[in-house]
C-alpha cells in the first residue's frame, strides 16, 4: 500500500473561462464556463482519479493545471511555488517535472518519427545525448514491455495497446513527479485496458510517480486512484477515498454513475438511476446547484443555493445541500 507523502499539488479555486464573441465590436459577450472555482490537493505519491461525463470540465482542468492553458484566476501551486503566472520560458524548467499520457495513442505520436526518436525526443530537448540517451531511451522502452527491436520502427507498426506504451515511456523519459493520464485507456480494446492499468501501476510503485487520472467512469479509476473527484459542470462535486467512493457515495450525481457499473454477478440487484434531462450548457449553467435539474431529490434550497463543498467525516468532501 502506497504512503502518499506532502502535499505536491495544491489547486485553489481554479477557473478557466473561454470567451464567446458575439458582443459589440466583437468583444465576448458570453463565457464558457469550462472549470468554474475547483479546488484540491494531490500528494506526492497519491493518485488521484477525476470522472464525471463528457464536457464536464476534466481535460481542461488537467491542461489549466499544466499550463498548457491559461487559468481565468485562482492559484496553482506546484512544490510550494506558484505557477498560474509564469511564463512559457519559466514554465520551461518545470515542464520535465509535470508530463502527460494523452488519450490517443496514434494522434499524439509523429508518424514520420522512429520510436528510438519520439522517446528520446524529451531527453535531447534537455541536452542529453549520444550514449547516455540511447542506454535511456532503451531502459524506457523495457520498462513498458517494448523490445530493442521495436526501437526502429514507426508508429503505424503497432497496435494501440504498443503505441500508448510509447507515449507512457515518452512521458517518463525525464523521470517526472508528476504525470497526467489522460484517458490513457478510453480509446484500447477493453482486454488491453488491463494491461496498460496494471503497467501504470507497477510504473508508480516503481518510480513513486504521482498520478492524475482522467476517464469517464468509475469503473477505470478505481482500480489506479487513491482518491476520487467527482465533476459535474465544471464543478467537484465529491471528492474521497476510492472505498468512500464506492462504498458510500453521497451526493446524488456520484450514486447515479455508480449504479451504471456493470455487475459481473447476474444474480447482484442493483437498482439503476436514470438521471433525467441533459447536461446543461456550461454558458449559462443554472443558478443554486448544478445538478438541480436533473436531480431525483432535489428541494427548494437546491434552486437557490450552491452549496459548498464540505467534509462530511472522514476526509470525504460532498457539495450537496442533502448529504
Amino acid at each position: 500500500m502506497r504512503q502518499p507523502g506532502e502535499d505536491l499539488l495544491d489547486v485553489q479555486n481554479l477557473k478557466k473561462y473561454y470567451p464567446i464573441a458575439g458582443g459589440l465590436l466583437s468583444r465576448a459577450a458570453k463565457y464558457v464556463k469550462a472549470v468554474d472555482g475547483v479546488s484540491f490537493t494531490v500528494k506526492r505519491g497519491e493518485a488521484l482519479g477525476l470522472v464525471g461525463e463528457s464536457g464536464c470540465g476534466k481535460t481542461t482542468l488537467a491542461k489549466t493545471i499544466l499550463k498548457l492553458s491559461n487559468p481565468t484566476s485562482g492559484k496553482i501551486v506546484f512544490e510550494g511555488r506558484e505557477i498560474q503566472n509564469l511564463s512559457r520560458g519559466q514554465m520551461r524548467s518545470l515542464r520535465k517535472d509535470m508530463q502527460v499520457i494523452f488519450q490517443d495513442p496514434y494522434g499524439s505520436l509523429d508518424p514520420r518519427m522512429r520510436v528510438d526518436n519520439i522517446i528520446g525526443e524529451p531527453l535531447e530537448a534537455n541536452g542529453v545525448r549520444g550514449d547516455s540517451k540511447h542506454r535511456r531511451v532503451r531502459d524506457l522502452a523495457g520498462m513498458v514491455g517494448l523490445s530493442e527491436q521495436h526501437l526502429n520502427r514507426y508508429p503505424h507498426e503497432f497496435s494501440g495497446g504498443q503505441r500508448q506504451r510509447i507515449g507512457i515511456a515518452r512521458a517518463l523519459a525525464l523521470s517526472p513527479k508528476m504525470v497526467v493520464c489522460d484517458e490513457p485507456v478510453s480509446a484500447l480494446d477493453v482486454s488491453i485496458q488491463s494491461q496498460i492499468l496494471n503497467l501504470l501501476a507497477d510504473l508508480q510503485e516503481q518510480m513513486g510517480l504521482t498520478y492524475i487520472f482522467i476517464a469517464h467512469g468509475l469503473s477505470v479509476v478505481r482500480y489506479v486512484s487513491d482518491r476520487v473527484g467527482v465533476m459535474y459542470l465544471g464543478k467537484i462535486v465529491e471528492l474521497g477515498k476510492v472505498s468512500d467512493i464506492y462504498n458510500t457515495p453521497k451526493h446524488p450525481y456520484t450514486r447515479a454513475i455508480i449504479s451504471a457499473i456493470p455487475v459481473a454477478d447476474p444474480e447482484a440487484a442493483r437498482e439503476r438511476i436514470l438521471l433525467q434531462g441533459d447536461v446543461p450548457s456550461p454558458v449559462d449553467p443554472p443558478g443554486g446547484c448544478r445538478f438541480h435539474t436533473r436531480c431525483p431529490v432535489v428541494e427548494a434550497i437546491c434552486r437557490d443555493l450552491e452549496p459548498e463543498l464540505r467534509d462530511v467525516g472522514g476526509g470525504q468532501l460532498v457539495a450537496c445541500h442533502m448529504a
